[in-house]
């Protein structure tokens, strides 16, 4: 180790060196703006310190240079593996004169503790990484040669944990391109800390009180401002729900502060968490003259920064004067030049860059070519085979719950839907960069020869580019049951090893798209081809119940929509200009051949051996077509199996009065459908993505329909689901639905991690309540 590299001193050509986020806050601090002082270790000395490490038997005795050819689809192997690897840096002896040096480095600041940020980049150039969110962590310790040695070691290990290697195999990087600096600063406890990310659409800041680690972790709902940027004014603003507040242990006896009531002390890293008292949870974490600290700031990283940037910040309290410092700046589209930007909604989650097959019509085409990005006006369900050709999917028409939303979710590619005029601004041929998680679409340019810095876009790279979610490898603890939505056998096996108690929803109609030939169901009774169209739909769900036996299988029947699915030969010939047609029961009680044939299907699985399915009803209307149905399950002999249950979706308005009459006919439990229930409640089309602001399950007329169905459903003794997208869009209602008493949560795949951190957040919290309530009890 020769030297570190001083923020106020690093270069462009150091950018390697010192990775992006050290390299932008460097860029930031000579420009004079108020960034804590720091500086790097820079990734040539992990490369050193691996060196070191000489056991023949060691896993790491090879690297940096192996590129550890896992098989990450074999979950247990990955754990192992990266266990072994993070141990043997955990055990490993870092040479004094290192430590020695930092250590120096750090003696003017005079500071009791230190913050260390990981800071990567990848290859020789300023490839950018895509998404990296929660993969690598910062890490406190004290100013001390030990804890600065275990504090490299631990940011270090992470590289290694099984969800970044599996990341860095997911996103085609080899193990030896990534170039992992540390960044060393003084931490200080701050007043209020959060972030501003700015777009041209507008500006959104977060805050909380403390350090900005109960926000990082997840375990806190900021406060949230809306602003005008060429203004400045607050358009809204919402209370968040901050319970815990972070700070560094500084000697404050409990006597003098005693509005702060300790809950969790890391005596490794002199961290303290907070449980806020009623009164400061009630109030905002930026006062006015804050606010408007943060504003301006904002305002002047403009004129360097462009429009599209976001930034961390903190506010302490020094000298009794409060001062704002940048702790994190994050461009991440700034290393790609000569942009050109289209705006739409983030539907899935995802960065990926690929040429774009654009199509004008809403006709499906026959073939598109693999790889590509499709532009397309809609998406209609029977596209699904062409989806997955794709690597990303931008739509013209379509909200947050359209089907190209809720299919590309479920795929794992990434997703922009209500991309205004994208047809008419992209042509075919064109490179493009998708953002799922913002919502913007980037055209391509060619880069100028020389500008230092350099993207490769000849091949897609995503986050998600192989459709496997990142999973946290071990999460933890919650009671209330997380599950699944699915539709394609496709993704069975990568999804079967997710922490999830089964699956939530099986879209029937989907699941057979892909056997159907374009023939309807019923076309293929009339050319009688019962027996052929039974054999293949009950192995397709053999597939289903057999990978995730013995936990349950919700299957839902059938539920055409004729717009939806109209290239289907004789597709509800009855109402065919009919937005809701006679989907649901309903078409079963008028044409029940089907029907009859889909619960055959379901009882050879059962004979076949596999007790774990459950019947999921769609779209019931009234009690009579409930009936008519729960009839015909008993006649096929489903009911025999005494762990078959019969549920049905609680997503037309007319159960919130019927439920109870429901209940007396035999239904046995219900699975909110919010985005029907959402379109039925608000008289809003889903598929139209101008009135997003209007469709929101977040309405207070559909919170309200939520809580009174989770109550109706304890008080009749049956468990209540929600199997909607409402959860995965919106994870701060997670915090009602827990606390409403939902017995289960589904998801698509790529939302399992995050709605499993949401709930448990949601449960600590509701126990961190109870306990306050009895401490404070006399």
């Amino acid at each position: 180790m020769e030297k570190v590299y001083w923020l106020d001193q690093i270069k462009l050509q150091d950018r390697t060196k010192v990775g992006d986020k050290a390299f932008y806050l460097s860029r930031i601090m000579q420009h004079n703006y108020p960034v804590l002082p720091g500086f790097v270790v820079s990734a040539e000395v992990l490369r050193q310190f691996l060196e070191t490490i000489h056991s023949s038997e060691s896993l790491v005795a090879d690297l940096p240079h192996s590129s550890l050819h896992l098989d990450v689809a074999n979950w247990r192997q990955l754990q192992l593996v990266a266990s072994r690897l993070r141990q043997e840096i955990l055990g490993a002896n870092l040479p004094p004169q290192w430590v020695s040096t930092i250590l120096a480095a750090t003696r003017e600041w005079q500071t009791k503790y230190l913050i260390l940020h990981p800071t990567l980049s990848v290859g020789n150039t300023a490839q950018a990484l895509g998404n990296t969110s929660g993969l690598l962590e910062p890490s406190f310790c004290y100013c001390d040669e030990d804890a600065i040695a275990l504090g490299l070691k631990r940011i270090w290990s992470q590289l290694f944990r099984a969800r970044s290697l599996l990341y860095w195999q997911r996103m085609g990087i080899d193990l030896q391109n990534v170039n992992l600096a540390v960044l060393v600063q003084p931490i200080q406890n701050a007043i209020a800390s959060g972030s501003l990310q700015a777009n041209s659409a507008g500006w959104t800041i977060e805050a909380t009180w403390g350090l900005g680690v109960a926000l990082s972790r997840g375990e806190v709902l900021p406060d949230v401002y809306y602003i005008q940027p060429e203004t400045g004014i607050v358009l809204e603003r919402h209370l968040g729900n901050k319970i815990l507040a972070y700070r560094l242990d500084d000697g404050t006896t409990a006597a003098e502060q005693p509005q702060l009531q300790s809950v969790i002390t890391d005596e490794n890293t002199g961290l303290i968490a907070h449980l806020l008292p009623e009164e400061p949870q009630k109030q905002y974490a930026l006062p006015e003259p804050s606010l408007q600290q943060v504003i301006a700031l904002g305002n002047q990283l403009v004129s360097e920064l462009g429009n599209s940037f976001t930034v961390q910040w903190s506010i302490s309290d020094a000298d009794s004067v409060s001062q704002i410092q940048i702790t994190e700046v994050n461009t991440p589209l700034s290393a790609i030049p000569n942009l050109q930007l289209i705006k739409g909604l983030g539907a899935a989650t995802g960065r990926v860059t690929a040429s774009a097959y654009v199509i004008n019509s809403l006709q499906k085409p026959e073939q598109i070519p693999q790889g590509v990005i499709l532009v397309v006006p809609a998406i209609a369900p029977d596209w699904l085979a062409l989806m997955h050709k794709v690597v990303a999917i931008v739509t013209v028409q379509g909200g947050l719950t359209s089907h190209a939303a809720i299919l590309s979710r479920e795929l794992g590619i990434p997703a922009v839907v209500s991309a205004k005029d994208a047809t008419v601004l992209i042509q075919t041929g064109e490179q493009l960069l998708v953002d799922g998680d913002r919502g913007e679409v980037y055209r391509l340019r060619e880069s100028k020869a020389g500008n230092g810095e350099n993207q490769d876009i000849n091949s897609p790279i995503s986050a998600f580019s192989s459709n496997h979610p990142l999973v946290s490898p071990h999460p933890p603890m919650i009671a209330t049951q997380l599950l699944v939505n699915l539709s394609q056998p496709s993704l069975i096996e990568r999804s079967q090893n997710l922490p999830v108690d089964g699956v939530g929803l099986l879209r029937s109609e989907l699941m057979l798209l892909n056997i159907l030939e374009g023939q309807h169901p019923h076309s293929w009774l009339l050319s009688g081809r019962r027996a052929e169209l039974l054999e293949i739909w009950t192995q397709q769900i053999i597939n289903f119940a057999r990978a995730f036996t013995p936990r349950p299988v919700f299957y839902r029947s059938l539920d055409w929509r004729f717009p939806e699915f109209s290239s289907l030969t004789h597709t509800s010939p009855s109402a065919p200009h009919s937005i809701l047609g006679d989907r649901g029961t309903f078409s079963y009680v008028s044409n029940p051949a089907v029907f009859e044939l889909e619960l055959t299907a379901l009882l050879n699985v059962q004979k076949a051996g596999y007790s774990n399915l459950r019947l999921l009803l769609p779209f019931v209307r009234n009690v009579a077509e409930f009936t008519f149905c729960r009839h015909k399950v008993e006649q096929i002999g489903l009911t025999q199996v005494s762990q078959f249950q019969l549920w049905m979706m609680a997503e037309v308005p007319s159960v919130l009065f019927l439920l109870p009459e429901y209940v007396k006919a035999g239904v046995q439990g219900i699975s909110i459908g919010t985005n029907d229930l959402t379109q039925l409640l608000l008289g809003v089309d889903r598929e139209q993505g101008q009135l997003t602001k209007i469709f929101d399950e977040r309405h207070p007329a559909v919170m309200g329909a939520i809580a009174q169905l989770i109550q109706m459903a304890k008080n009749a003794g049956i468990p209540c689901s929600i199997c909607g997208q409402a959860p995965a869009l919106y994870p701060e209602i997670i915090d009602q639905l827990v606390e409403w008493g939902i017995t289960s949560i589904s998801v698509e795949p790529e939302a399992v991690e995050r709605t499993h951190q949401a709930i448990a957040r949601a449960e600590h919290r509701l126990i961190l309540a109870a306990a306050r309530r009895h401490i404070s009890q006399p």
